[in-house]
């Protein structure tokens, strides 16, 4: 089997370890004495809900957002769309539509909360005082100036209706059982589509102090808002329980039993990267130079796994196109440009990398020769920010379409 081949099916099988048809099961309750409604919003929502269809024994009643392109069939359950990473107005009647499908129940009947990651711009329903245009200005202001997926979203809950808990409150009395796919490192609920249905988190630190820290300019009715956000009491969730179906570092846990099947040495570095992504390649890069030439930390043939969120901080420049797993691999593509046994892939698990149509892509020891015959700069499209175009060029776009799941990035540095 190929580099490219083995690079494609440990990425295949972090892929299907997170699969809701296999996992969700398994995790379901008896049917309640009263009604059984559903609600969910993510990028995996809709196969959720399916999933949920084909083993629920009761009657079923419900609806769940996913983002465009990403819908599947359901019977029972009405599948929404909206858009992502910024919210539109079908975002808006997304969450008008979970609040109102939970307000009235009662304590004999049960929430399913089906939640994976994309749900916070796929469910925006602002506090008075604040409209979606601001939740917008918001979102794309603290993207360009790199914001880590906590920071974002803590904000957008101290702005939100429905987040940090609010879905939760208007569902009381009724059982509510939240079912995610965690797409954040750590794992923490309250940062799975920003919480809707779980405790905001206890962290000391204030919306305030995170527009700080990235140097955002907001408007004052903003500030206002983030200085008096909605606190709610962890005592107000006892209806609520919460189980993770699918994590991060099962999907590495998987390709690396697949990689040992394949004859290869595999290494977890971590499931929860957050660094910027020219950065955490730099360290990645380092890490496989050294099982290379020193056989350290790990010998050869091995392979460098690694998940999490990193983030690229655009400024004020004109960016290209790309994500954060292009980015990642064209920064350690010409860190390795002196190495001519490493190979590389660097996906999003969503099947989208940004918001453009590819998963991610992959290096290879000749990609740089060939960048030359094609007279493409690749530090150049790197200082652009235009990552996608360089990969595109080289025919090593990987696209998989819509996946089904979302358990952030995936990694794999292959050392032969």
């Amino acid at each position: 089997m190929s580099p490219r081949l083995i690079l494609q099916e440990l990425f295949r099988a972090a892929i299907d370890a997170a699969q809701p048809a296999v996992l969700l099961p398994a995790f379901l309750p008896d049917p309640p004495r009263g009604r059984t409604v559903v609600v969910g919003a993510g990028k995996a929502a809709a196969h959720m809900a399916a999933a949920l269809e084909a083993v629920w024994p009761g009657p079923l009643e419900g609806a769940v957002v996913t983002r465009y392109g990403h819908a599947t069939p359901c019977r029972r359950i009405r599948v929404l769309q909206a858009a992502h990473p910024i919210p539109d107005q079908n975002s808006l009647a997304a969450a008008r539509e979970m609040r109102r499908l939970v307000t009235g129940l009662t304590k004999d009947d049960l929430v399913i909360s089906l939640i994976s990651g994309g749900g916070s711009a796929l469910l925006a329903e602002p506090v008075p005082g604040i409209s979606l245009a601001d939740k917008q200005a918001v979102t794309q202001s603290m993207f360009q100036a790199g914001a880590t997926i906590r920071e974002l979203n803590k904000v957008r809950q101290a702005l939100s209706l429905i987040k940090g808990g609010g879905l939760a409150a208007a569902a009381y009395p009724a059982r509510v059982l939240t079912l995610a796919i965690s797409d954040v490192p750590g794992d923490d609920p309250a940062f799975i589509a920003s919480g809707p249905t779980v405790p905001p988190p206890q962290d000391a630190v204030t919306p305030q102090q995170i527009i700080a820290r990235l140097g955002v300019s907001l408007p004052s009715h903003i500030e206002a808002v983030l200085a008096r956000p909605v606190a709610r009491r962890r005592d107000e969730f006892s209806h609520c329980r919460t189980e993770l179906i699918a994590t991060p570092m099962q999907s590495l846990q998987a390709a690396a039993a697949r990689a040992r099947e394949l004859g290869l040495v595999p290494m977890i570095l971590s499931d929860c990267i957050e660094a910027e992504s020219r950065e955490a390649a730099l360290v990645h890069a380092g890490i496989a130079q050294s099982v290379r030439r020193h056989g350290l930390p790990i010998k050869a043939p091995a392979v460098l796994l690694s998940g999490g969120e990193c983030k690229v901080t655009l400024g004020s420049a004109s960016p290209g196109k790309g994500g954060r797993n292009t980015e990642f691999l064209l920064a350690l593509g010409l860190a390795l440009r002196d190495e001519h046994d490493i190979h590389a892939l660097a996906c999003d698990t969503d099947g989208i990398d940004g918001s453009e149509d590819n998963a991610g892509a992959v290096w290879l020891p000749d990609s740089l020769e060939r960048s030359r015959q094609l007279s493409l700069d690749l530090s150049q499209c790197l200082a652009r920010h235009d990552s996608y175009g360089a990969f595109a060029a080289l025919g090593d776009l990987v696209v998989t379409g819509p996946t089904h799941t979302n358990v952030n990035d995936f990694r794999a540095i292959l050392i032969a």
